[in-house]
């Protein structure tokens, strides 16, 4: 597929007969008529609970549930489909892990995540070191917004359990190293995650070339379904877990006195899966693959370059965060003007933003600030949007 924003957007019906310019896409993301009409389909044509129907109907839904699952493994470079397991998003990937994993965890032993982190991947730690006495331990950022790995032992020590990490920041674009992170990590016997929610919507993830243990991410972030996420994890560590939730389909057999546990994937997906989700957030990836995520990268940093020198020209603005590997996202102040009445003038000329502390509430404490404008591209973006930005910004600093 030609990569061309213009074109692309053809196929959004959100922008029909719309001049919305959407820049809120680190929230979430819009939807294409195939992601639609997959999910219409499997309601029209193929809706019964998936897994031991012996009737048609089922077998067709399971079917589609699978090739779903087998999907996203490809997309990732996982060795096999079974290592991909259905979730709610992000959050409930993390929420997982941080319950299985993290109970594992004794008094002392540590828990290393950043202070760069999104509420997702620090409040299930904070839970995980309350229950188990284990420390939550922050490497700290720098000026620039990278990670501060100036003296890496003081964070990876022998203590050190687990390694949870974001792989690109919400709030200031930092794409950070995670297969050197990986190598640290596991440098000190630790299990490392990445939080891909803002990673695998906008590069190329290869898992197995990451090396890391565990990576999540959540459909709707790259133009799948709301409702739907991933955990990816190595076999050899998901064999060894205990379940998180108990219920339908992730047992092998139950009496009154015990249960066993089904093989993985299955012993994490208790109860009836998400299975309309997951069969639109297979179409989403089809998608993206058809376009190569190289391109969409590579589309990305231009555009935020340009947006940047754009930004760069207007007094009173002020960027967080100058990191040398980024993606396509921009935190802001502007002189004099709250971001959320920033954000209201913006939305007069239907320019969509995200403002608030973005659910990085010690990130926006470590920067000196209550709240951020964020701006945040996508496939569908080019620099129109952003230069109808900047003009309605310059509206809005002559009002202020």
């Amino acid at each position: 597929m030609d990569f061309s924003p213009a074109i692309l957007k053809k196929d959004f019906p959100i922008f029909q007969d719309s001049d919305l310019v959407y820049l809120d896409n680190a929230a979430t993301t819009q939807k294409p008529d195939i992601v639609i009409e997959t999910i219409k389909s499997l309601y029209q044509e193929a809706n019964a609970n998936v897994h031991r129907a012996i009737y048609s109907l089922g077998s067709e839904a399971t079917q589609r549930f699978e090739t779903a699952r087998m999907k996203i493994a490809k997309f990732i470079n996982s060795p096999s489909e079974k290592e991909i397991i259905f979730t709610g998003g992000t959050t409930g990937s993390i929420n997982l892990l941080a319950r299985s994993i993290g109970n594992t965890l004794k008094p002392g032993e540590e828990i290393l995540i950043s202070e760069m982190e999104h509420h997702s991947n620090i409040v299930p730690w904070q839970l995980a070191a309350q229950r188990t006495g284990a420390v939550l331990k922050y490497i700290p950022i720098n000026e620039n917004g990278e990670l501060d790995l100036s003296d890496p032992d003081k964070y990876f020590t022998p203590r050190t359990r687990i390694v949870s990490l974001t792989h690109m920041s919400n709030v200031l674009g930092t794409i950070n190293p995670v297969k050197k992170l990986a190598e640290k990590a596991h440098g000190v016997g630790a299990v490392f995650i990445v939080d891909g929610a803002q990673g695998v919507p906008h590069m190329k993830v290869d898992v197995q070339n990451l090396d890391c243990d565990f990576y999540a991410f959540s459909g709707h972030k790259m133009l799948g379904p709301t409702g739907v996420g991933i955990l990816w994890g190595k076999m050899g560590q998901l064999v060894n877990m205990d379940p998180f939730m108990g219920g339908g389909e992730m047992i092998e057999a139950v009496t009154m006195e015990s249960s066993t546990w089904n093989s993985v994937p299955y012993k994490f997906e208790a109860g009836t899966p998400n299975f309309a989700q997951a069969v639109g957030l297979g179409a989403a990836v089809d998608y993206l693959a058809d376009i190569t995520m190289e391109k969409i990268a590579e589309h990305e940093k231009e555009l935020t370059n340009y947006a940047l020198d754009k930004l760069d020209k207007i007094e009173g603005l002020r960027l967080h965060g100058s990191p040398p590997q980024r993606g396509g996202v921009i935190s802001f102040n502007l002189e004099n003007i709250h971001p959320h009445d920033l954000a209201q003038f913006l939305n007069e000329d239907n320019i969509a933003i995200r403002v608030g502390h973005h659910c990085a509430q010690p990130l926006l404490k470590t920067l000196g600030e209550t709240a951020t404008a964020r701006m945040s591209f996508y496939i569908y973006n080019d620099e129109s949007d952003v230069d109808k930005f900047c003009q309605s910004l310059d509206s809005i600093r002559e009002y202020f």
